[in-house]
């Protein structure tokens, strides 16, 4: 095999289908557990682990046919990787088998497995009721109460099970989580609901602060706008930065002028009040443009003239002119303009006192503001009755129940006749939401608790599974209201791909993906700061942006998932492009291109060589797999046999130092590893390890590509326990992709834990055969994976009383 190993756990579906083929059509037959595993234990295996000898406490003689092979999975799994390695039988014991043997052995094994798994009812696992996790927990407050802050800074950290932090075994609960819980809710729902909401805010900006303005702009009360002037500061436009006036986009708000005139002529004084912007929806031509005055005029375009205005006033006496701008995007200035006179007339001057605004007018929160639209008019006890309702469906997500509705409006009524107003009685049931398990857990009430068999979960409890796989965050309105229709389950696939198109996808990226390829470790990475002066917080940052952007386009352009290992394009920017010494010739550009990356901005560009294709590559996964002071083909080989085959060498023996401890190791790095292999307890588990690792030496501690060390000219061959050999990372990148089954599956199986929140058992075997089989019928396209999860029976189904019964009366 290619990692040298056969686990049961890591078997791929293309092997167990090859074993079904078999038995179904008759064609040879594959070994059966009885005449050849039990014939193979009983010639290498029962003289150490059967009758009176016991070692390592295992007893092979109990297994008399293959009946029980499922439930003791954990100990095929052992015995498998024992013989795949070559670790026993002991060389001393001869004779030893033969690879036919062995070959022989594994079969036997595997179609054992393959069978059991066809004939064994179908089981779902059980997924521990979870507690939201800090991301889960803030984006949930984020959505349900439209505030975009972080309440969970002061919440303890959330552990760690099977490489992700929501699975539900390890999200305790703590007497501290309980005091930030109540803390938070406490906060929280003092920013989104205020009882008695401020006055709208007024910000003015004098006259002589408008611009343009310089250091030669008189100081005075008014400032004189003159278009017969011969500079901009005299002829105006005068206009006051949006930032400044706070012309926010989604509020409504007064902008107001205060000034008069001095007429030259018998015309009215006209003046235009204006707001300017490049990407302003909606611009005046230039037609109605034609007639404002003003040498400035022209870095004012384009613009939006709000309304033309009659200037009565004269000295001593200004008025006030103003406009209600109601939720306008893009705009960068607001000023005015004198309107030109009839030909021939001289025109006025404009004496400017300031430009103001007021707002936004409606000073309630978002929420608060939400939460009543529509509802204006209706009787207090409705409005309780709708607004509850609402919140406690999306905060519960489900429908809440008739008790839980009553009990939420005793609150509000209670703090009513307590003489307070409606809003505190809606804020305390806010706090009561956000310290009720019904909103902390992910709670999964069984509707068919005495069913016997497995049964599908609620379309509620399907919607929650979705939206926290793939959102990280509680169902939106189209989930819920699919759910309330009972139409979610027909309607899967095209929800998951309106999912993973949408921004909160994001998710998948920062909370998935990140931890799957071990990059949290990237935030703490601390290189030698003598050898790498180059790397800073700038680059640190850069690394992992790259990843992200990588990952989320596999996810955005629905790209297949084997791209992830020589994927032809990445993102850089301008430290990247110097890190990774891109040159012009070597990239080629898609939107902005190569200039915006060397401006600071992130850029895709498709890469002409393999040198940097695919996730392997990227200097954030080769720094991370690094020691401080150099590189480490022991980490490196490591991580890819984790996190990209799934197959993870066993834990190294007690008391081996480590390489860089073992004084008597001589030469270059790679002769000290051939040395530390030497050691029979290393050389099994670093001839596989090893080899991964040096195909990626051209790249030092912190990603960057080199020719040579000091130690010499870089090697970066390698051969494999398969037989293959490859020189450098180009063509092992081709050796992996061709073992996509391999890649699939161990992506398979993260995303299923992740997406499920448990540990995979033997009973998803099944489960990830079909979702591997799915997934390459469709060119292994990430939005197939990911439907193929969401459809599968741990992500869709629990287990019923029997099997509940059996599996608790096992254990």
């Amino acid at each position: 095999m290619f990692v040298g190993l056969r686990l049961v756990y890591h078997r791929t579906a293309l092997i167990a289908t090859a074993l079904a083929a078999m038995v179904s059509t008759g064609a040879a037959a594959a070994p059966d557990f009885k005449n050849t595993a039990i014939a193979f234990m009983q010639k290498h295996c029962y003289e150490c682990h059967g009758g009176k000898a016991k070692k390592a406490d295992l007893d092979l003689t109990k297994f008399k046919d293959a009946t029980n092979i499922l439930k003791e999975h954990k100990h095929w799994k052992n015995v498998l990787h024992q013989v795949n390695s070559g670790e026993m039988p002991p060389k001393k014991k001869q004779p030893q088998p033969t690879p036919s043997e062995i070959t022989a052995f594994n079969a036997a094994i595997e179609n054992a497995f393959a069978t059991a798994e066809r004939t064994a009812k179908p089981d779902p696992g059980r997924v521990t009721i979870r507690r939201l996790n800090r991301t889960e927990y803030r984006n949930t407050v984020r959505d349900l109460l439209m505030v975009d802050f972080d309440p969970t800074e002061s919440f303890p950290a959330d552990d760690i099970g099977y490489g992700f932090d929501n699975i539900g075994d390890v999200l305790t609960l703590s007497p501290l989580h309980f005091e930030r819980y109540l803390e938070a809710a406490e906060s929280i729902a003092a920013r989104v609901i205020l009882p008695d909401p401020p006055k709208p805010g007024v910000r003015y900006l004098a006259g002589r602060f408008l611009q343009p303005n310089n250091d030669k702009t008189p100081q005075d009360r008014f400032r004189v706008m003159d278009p017969k002037g011969t500079n901009a500061t005299l002829t105006g436009p005068f206009a006051a930065a949006g930032d400044y006036l706070k012309l926010i986009p989604d509020g409504e708000l007064l902008l107001r002028a205060t000034l008069y005139a001095e007429p030259r002529g018998p015309s009215p004084v006209k003046v235009a009040l204006f707001l300017q912007g490049p990407d302003l929806d909606e611009k005046s031509s230039a037609a109605d443009i034609a007639p404002l005055m003003g040498l400035a005029l022209p870095t004012m375009k384009p613009l939006k003239i709000l309304k033309i205005y009659e200037i009565t006033a004269r000295a001593g006496k200004p008025q006030t002119i103003e406009f209600r701008i109601d939720r306008v995007p893009g705009i960068n200035r607001a000023g005015l303009a004198i309107v030109r006179p009839p030909e021939g007339e001289e025109p006025p001057r404009l004496f400017v006192e300031h430009i103001f605004s007021e707002g936004p007018l409606d000073t309630r929160p978002a929420f608060q503001a939400a939460m009543i639209a529509g509802l204006a008019g209706k009787p207090e006890a409705e409005r309780t009755r709708l607004v509850l309702t609402r919140l406690l469906t999306r905060g519960y997500r489900r429908p809440p129940t008739p008790r839980e509705l009553e009990t939420m409006t005793r609150v509000v009524t209670d703090t009513v006749a307590a003489g307070q107003k409606w809003e505190a009685g809606i804020q305390r049931c806010i706090v009561a939401l956000l310290c009720s398990p019904k909103f902390l857990f992910r709670v999964e009430l069984d509707s068919l608790p005495r069913f016997p068999g497995a049964h599908p979960i609620d379309e509620f409890q399907l919607a929650s599974r979705l939206s926290y796989f793939l959102w990280s965050t509680m169902p939106d309105e189209e989930l819920l209201t699919l759910a309330a229709q009972q139409q979610l389950t027909p309607k899967l696939d095209a929800q998951v791909r309106r999912m993973l198109k949408d921004p909160k996808a994001e998710a998948l990226t920062k909370n998935f993906a990140l931890q799957w390829l071990q990059l949290e470790r990237l935030k703490t990475f601390a290189p030698d700061s003598k050898l790498f002066p180059g790397f800073d917080e700038r680059l640190r940052r850069a690394m992992l942006r790259e990843t992200e952007l990588f990952f989320e386009e596999i996810v955005r352009e629905d790209r297949s998932v084997l791209d992830l290992i020589d994927g032809d394009f990445t993102y850089v920017n301008d430290a990247l492009i110097r890190h990774y010494g891109l040159s012009s010739a070597a990239q080629s550009a898609r939107g902005r291109g190569s200039s915006a990356a060397r401006s600071g901005e992130f850029t895709r560009v498709a890469l002409t060589g393999k040198e940097r294709s695919g996730l392997l590559t990227h200097a954030s996964i080769l720094t991370v797999t690094s020691n401080p002071t150099r590189t480490s083909p022991v980490k490196r080989g490591k991580w890819v046999l984790e996190q990209i085959l799934g197959t993870p060498p066993p834990p190294p023996p007690p008391n081996i130092p480590e390489l860089d401890q073992q004084k008597k190791l001589a030469g270059t790095l790679r002769q000290r590893m051939e040395q530390h292999r030497e050691n029979p307890s290393c050389a099994n588990c670093h001839k596989q390890m090893d080899a991964l690792g040096f195909a990626f030496e051209n790249y030092d501690a912190i990603g960057r590509f080199r020719a040579k060390t000091e130690e010499g000219a870089i090697d970066p061959s390698g051969t494999l326990p398969d037989g293959n050999s490859f020189q450098g990372p180009t063509e092992l990148k081709a050796i992996l992709k061709s073992k996509k089954e391999l890649v699939v599956r161990n992506l398979a199986e993260k995303l299923l834990t992740y997406a499920i929140g448990r540990g995979l058992d033997y009973y998803d075997n099944r489960a990830l055969n079909q979702i591997c089989a799915q997934t390459a019928q469709a060119d292994h396209k990430l939005s197939a994976l990911v439907t193929a999860i969401v459809k599968s029976d741990p992500f869709r189904l629990r287990r019923g009383t029997e099997l509940t019964k059996a599996i608790e009366g096992a254990d």
